[in-house]
């Protein structure tokens, strides 16, 4: 709460100070054995998390899948076995006789149902063009983490040489497991770049070995933490394996964030005398005020993907709520404990040191100065850097009107593994798309005659292939359409709408992989403006509570906005268009997986304002101090931008090493929130903030009456003590800052 009181001695430790200081060595192991604790309830987390959640459970094409799944269990195979003949034919009597075995054996394992082959059924579909490869289908039963352990145990027997057969395994439970094996392979090499790289920059930013050493710690307890939350939600509800790869980024990236400001914060209030316990109560006032400040910003643009019924987005979530909470509560918690242990400790091992020898010493404050000469030049020439730096991110963002949203398949998936060699041999190889089809569920009493007229309609439509079927179970049918084209393509999703408007004397539901993504698109066309608006609220009102403006939470969102379309365009230039590929080593699809765009909003959405919250908390510190609008930002930058820099080289550093992951969708996700990070602190926060902000002068801060008068009683403040209201004069004197 902002109160207008002139101290007239410094304030001494608050109530949270003396909570978290009151008794420093059982917080800290407290925390120690929690972490231990988490180490063992988050073991074997990635084992429990599922490989898919791009579907809305509430669509159709759910409801069909279940249907179909229950009245016709072989309908839908999802295990495929690609078997090549060599340089003989499929029609070849021994192949047939060694691929019919292979069926029956396959037929007889636990979990396995639906069992069908080209040589069992005669189906063009299943024969490959050219005569040397067909295919054996069939459903291994259960939920994705049962049906992957039945592979696990099963794919041993069928992979490799049969007698004149050479088979490969593929469908979508086989894409699901190689996609979680390969992620939580990547996530390991991912966490042994970052961790090494991340402590040299630290190293580099503070100095002190000790200094760097506590970020870091910080973010192993946030990573942990939340690796145990997620095996508790693995109990309730289904999470995927993706919410890994944000867990470790974010744990590393917000603590090392947090941590940063605070250990700065701290040390700067060492130098200018104050002792251990006034250094951690004045840290806490005013960085620590912040860190909860933005932890609660990021927390919220997360927890818009709870509105989205895809438990895919759901899980990112999950994760990203748990480790920013986490991350906070140890940057506030035991960070001050550990501080006021070390005391002027913690700059002790000045690795900097051997360096510096033999080379002039930068004058104190050097760094400072650069960014307040960079701020003076940008509010000299506010109009041309405001347009300039607005054309450059619009003109980033044009290549993304080009979008053209897909579902996520074997593609993600280096060219190499062997799923992806089936499904791409399958696509190249054979008619139609075997295992790619739609399924049509007619539920109600019919003759065979109705059955045959609609059957006859759906033939007739526009990119169909083949009509297969009915297939008759009591009052329930089905029908396969196989489309003219790849399964996922504009013409197959063109195909869903026009079998769903075709009239027929009984219900009717349509599932398949373009079924799916038309109605996980429907999804969250129908929830992305509520999300956006929930992002927007609330944003608008707690950057008001600690700005006590109207204007600057509106520049917030816009310019936050506009930092993530270099993004947004380099997403699409590169993973859609497939430019780059050959370079960072992946396969296009000629599309962008329908929930990434969301997530990476949300995602850089917050980060954003996690850096937006710590430049606008130092101007509005100084504004309160002075009442000089142009000073205040000024010092601001000053005070900052170093700091800001610094966090976003490490935050990107991690999600770099995040970005070199073999799955196509996780190296999207780390590039480009890497690319919107150093963007917005570079360009953003560094130009067009404070060219924004010195061409709406004072009017930055004007407010209706009313909410002045709210903000006073409510208003959050980083000032180490009261704040005053602006004047001409300062009514207290502030406490001394170094960059």
């Amino acid at each position: 709460m902002t109160e207008v009181n002139t101290p007239s001695r410094p304030p001494g430790p608050g109530g949270w100070t003396r909570f978290v200081t009151a008794r420093p060595r059982l917080s800290l192991l407290v925390a120690l054995v929690l972490t231990a604790l988490a180490v063992l309830a988050g073991s074997g987390v990635g084992d429990r998390l599922g490989g898919g959640g791009w579907e809305d459970p509430d669509a159709q094409s759910t409801y069909a899948t279940s249907a179909l799944e229950r009245e016709f269990p072989d309908s839908q195979p999802n295990f495929l076995l690609l078997v090549d003949a060599g340089e003989a034919s499929v029609d070849d009597p021994a192949v047939a006789a060694e691929a019919r075995r292979l069926a029956e054996r396959l037929a007889g394992e636990e979990g396995v149902a639906g069992v069908g082959s080209y040589w069992q059924s005669r189906s063009p579909a299943l024969r490959a063009e050219d005569g040397h490869e067909a295919l054996i289908a069939a459903r291994i039963t259960g939920e994705e983490n049962e049906a992957s352990k039945t592979l696990e145990r099963i794919a041993p027997e069928f992979r490799g040489t049969h007698g004149p057969l050479d088979v490969r395994l593929g469908g979508i439970v086989s894409v699901r497991h190689d996609m979680q094996t390969t992620i939580q392979e990547d996530l390991l090499r991912a966490e042994l770049i970052a961790l090494p790289v991340t402590l040299v920059l630290l190293v580099m930013v503070f100095g002190s070995a000790i200094a760097a050493l506590l970020p870091l710690g910080v973010g192993i307890v946030a990573i942990l933490g939340t690796n145990a939350v997620l095996r508790g939600l693995t109990e309730f509800t289904d999470v995927s394996v993706f919410a890994l790869n944000l867990t470790t980024a974010l744990g590393l990236g917000l603590a090392i964030d947090y941590a940063l400001f605070i250990v700065r914060r701290f040390r700067e209030e060492l130098a200018d005398g104050a002792d251990p316990l006034t250094a951690v109560g004045t840290t806490l006032r005013t960085a620590g005020r912040t860190v909860l400040f933005s932890s609660l910003t990021v927390a919220v643009s997360l927890a818009a993907m709870l509105l989205f019924p895809q438990y895919f987005l759901r899980s990112f979530a999950y994760a990203g709520i748990a480790v920013v909470v986490l991350a906070a509560a140890a940057a506030l918690i035991l960070l001050p404990a550990a501080l006021l242990l070390l005391g002027h400790r913690v700059n002790s091992l000045d690795l900097r040191r051997a360096l510096r020898r033999g080379t002039r010493r930068r004058p104190p404050g050097s760094e400072g100065r650069a960014w307040a000469r960079l701020a003076d030049l940008v509010m000299r020439r506010a109009p041309f850097f405001a347009l300039a730096t607005t054309a450059v991110l619009v003109l980033l963002g044009l290549p993304f009107l080009g979008v053209k949203f897909g579902t996520a398949d074997d593609r993600q998936l280096p060219s190499t593994a062997e799923s992806h060699v089936v499904q791409q041999h399958i696509r190249d190889g054979f008619p139609g798309s075997p295992g790619g089809g739609l399924e049509v569920l007619a539920e109600g009493r019919a003759t065979q005659a109705q059955y045959t007229a609609y059957k006859q309609r759906i033939t007739e439509l526009p990119d169909v292939l083949r009509v297969e079927g009915p297939l008759v179970n009591g009052d329930a049918a089905y029908f396969t359409v196989l489309p003219d084209g790849e399964a996922v393509d504009e013409p197959a999703q063109r195909l869903v709408d026009e079998i769903r408007a075709t009239d027929a004397p009984f219900d009717t539901s349509v599932t398949g992989t373009a079924a799916v993504l038309v109605d996980s698109k429907a999804a969250i066309a129908e929830q992305l403006p509520w999300a956006a608006a929930f992002i927007a609220v609330v944003t608008l009102i707690l950057v008001f509570l600690l700005t006590g403006s109207v204007l600057i939470p509106l520049q917030a969102i816009l310019l936050n906005a506009l930092s993530l379309t270099a993004m947004f365009g380099a997403v699409v230039w590169v993973f859609q268009d497939g430019n780059l590929s050959g370079l960072l080593g992946f396969t296009s699809p000629g599309s962008i997986e329908t929930t990434l765009p969301v997530l990476m909003f949300c995602v850089a959405f917050g980060l954003s304002m996690d850096y937006g919250v710590f430049l606008l908390s130092r101007i509005k510190e100084e504004y309160d101090r002075t009442g000089d609008h142009e000073e205040a930002i000024r010092h601001g930058l000053q005070r900052t931008g170093g700091l800001i820099t610094a966090a976003a080289v490490i935050l990107a550093v991690v999600m770099i090493a995040i970005g070199t992951s073999r799955v196509t969708n996780t190296k999207m996700l780390g590039l480009g929130i890497a690319l919107a990070v150093l963007m917005d602190a570079m360009v953003v926060r560094s130009l067009l903030v404070p060219a924004v902000m010195r061409l709406t002068g004072k009017a930055t801060w004007w407010s209706p009456p009313a909410l002045r008068k709210l903000h006073t009683h409510i208003g959050i403040t980083e000032s180490p003590g009261n704040a005053t209201p602006p004047a001409p004069e300062p009514q207290e004197t502030p406490t001394p800052q170094h960059t």
